[in-house]
């Protein structure tokens, strides 16, 4: 079997990039062609996505690329979306998750709805900028076709309207249990089922680059593969782990954090705890919550005006542990702005001390983050019934060497770090094996282990501490 090459458009929170990746017998080697910024832009009191921008940076990229391209395949955040109108085109710039748009609108949907019917249906963790609070903060009436993130470009690129499954399962209008658009949640949000695109599966070739977008780039022709268009889901295909015994963490602005699953977690104590139940590829369950990870820790060095990490973090480092602690899910640490100052803040309203240095802001933020991956994991455990082995830290967390070390601490497990671009390696490997190239999940999953730089922590002992630190906090 000849190797091929297989392009990955990863859209991440604060940043993009086009990633080409040979993969064979053996072989998984993926290098990066182009890297763009994400950022944000506020118009008129409403926070957008400049998604025209990412767009012309994706074409970028895949001019960049190796002529001889067998697909490719495009992953981004979740919930967001475009709204076309009767003649495929784009109303209005999509709105960002974090703007205000969405206050208070979750609680009035839950109040009108009842937590159970929405957890029964959707299985989604109740946060205030999934797509149905979206939805229902938004207007309508024009509106023909929803997209999204990458369900968008890829209309863009081939002229064909998808909705692939794994991203679906995170607007909360997908019935948990049957895969399938929810009647009732469909008629809860006001939303036209016509307005929804078929749904397709990881794997399922969409079509191929039309000529608008192929000779744009050089690639008409190339069929373009439906991959774990939700970033998380294709990050946890490439989880170098083997059978089931293990939990993961997807940490970059986020930290995803559960374990994989067959079957969704219903009941009201998962309700209850909001964990959510999302697709994965090959009819999986990603079982996990959402933590909100290295947010905290950009958003202060934004502040900062971003002064050398890796020497703040040493820094860190050398500062005593578990002494000042933050809940990270706390919604006041949610929308841009001066993070240090809300850190400081909570910590004095909760009763510890105030970080006086920028080094001990970022111990603070690390302790509470490794305290957070152990407290959640312990509960998907438990609510799933799952034993778990060893976590896999993948994402651009697991070059973060403090936040490795203090995970295995606090979990008490093994911590396996990398692969760093494990969102690209899951997306190029749906591709390649709906190409023909690799097989099952397992198999995917041992070829990143065999050909991916990875590390390991163990933990220390003093699992002590951090019990003392996370009965405090509570």
């Amino acid at each position: 079997m000849s190797e091929k090459v297989f392009a990955a458009a990863d859209l991440g929170a604060s940043s993009g990039r086009v990633m080409a990746a040979r993969i064979g017998p053996g072989v998984l080697d993926l290098r990066e062609v182009r890297r763009f910024p994400n950022r944000p832009v506020r118009v008129n009191g409403t926070l957008h996505w400049d998604v025209l921008g990412l767009y012309g940076n994706v074409l970028d990229g895949l001019r960049a690329c190796p002529d001889d391209l067998a697909s490719i395949g495009i992953d981004s955040w979740a919930v967001d979306y475009g709204l076309l109108d009767e003649n495929g085109a784009l109303l209005g710039n999509p709105v960002h998750y974090r703007d205000g748009r969405t206050d208070g609108v979750m609680e009035r949907v839950r109040a009108e709805a009842g937590d159970d019917l929405l957890y029964r249906e959707s299985g989604l963790q109740f946060l205030p900028f999934n797509t149905i609070y979206q939805l229902a903060a938004d207007d309508l009436s024009r509106a023909r076709t929803l997209l999204l993130i990458p369900d968008l470009l890829a209309f863009w690129m081939t002229g064909r309207r998808v909705a692939e499954r794994t991203n679906a399962s995170t607007t909360g209008l997908l019935d948990a249990r049957t895969g399938r658009w929810s009647d009732t949640l469909l008629e809860l949000a006001g939303v036209a089922p016509d307005v929804l695109a078929p749904l397709v599966d990881p794997g399922e070739v969409i079509d191929r680059m039309g000529p608008e977008a192929g000779d744009e780039c050089g690639h008409r022709g190339t069929p373009v593969t439906a991959v774990g268009s939700h970033d998380t889901a294709s990050a946890v295909v490439a989880v170098p782990a083997s059978g089931r015994r293990f939990g993961y963490i997807s940490c970059g602005t986020w930290s995803l954090v559960g374990v994989e699953l067959d079957e969704p977690v219903l009941g009201a104590e998962s309700r209850k705890a909001n964990f959510t139940n999302e697709g994965g590829v090959d009819g999986t369950v990603r079982y996990l919550r959402n933590v909100m990870g290295l947010w905290l820790l950009q958003e202060s060095m934004r502040t900062w005006g971003n002064p050398d990490l890796p020497a703040l973090l040493a820094e860190a480092a050398r500062v005593p542990g578990l002494r000042s602690l933050i809940d990270p899910d706390d919604p006041e640490f949610l929308p841009p702005g001066d993070m240090p100052s809300r850190i400081a803040a909570h910590c004095r309203r909760r009763g510890f001390p105030e970080p006086a240095t920028r080094a001990e802001t970022v111990r603070c933020i690390m302790d509470s983050l490794a305290l957070a991956h152990r407290e959640t994991l312990r509960e998907a455990a438990r609510l799933s019934g799952t034993d778990v082995e060893v976590v896999h830290l993948v994402g651009g967390g697991s070059r973060n060497e403090l936040l490795c070390r203090l995970t295995a601490d606090a979990c008490g497990l093994p911590v396996v770090a990398g692969p760093v671009e494990a969102t690209a390696l899951g997306n190029v490997l749906v591709q390649a094996r709906a190409h023909g190239m690799v097989g099952s999940l397992a198999e995917m999953r041992e070829l990143v282990a065999a050909t991916q730089q990875l590390r390991r922590y163990e933990p220390s002992a003093g699992t002590d501490r951090w019990n003392e630190a996370a009965e405090r906090l509570r």
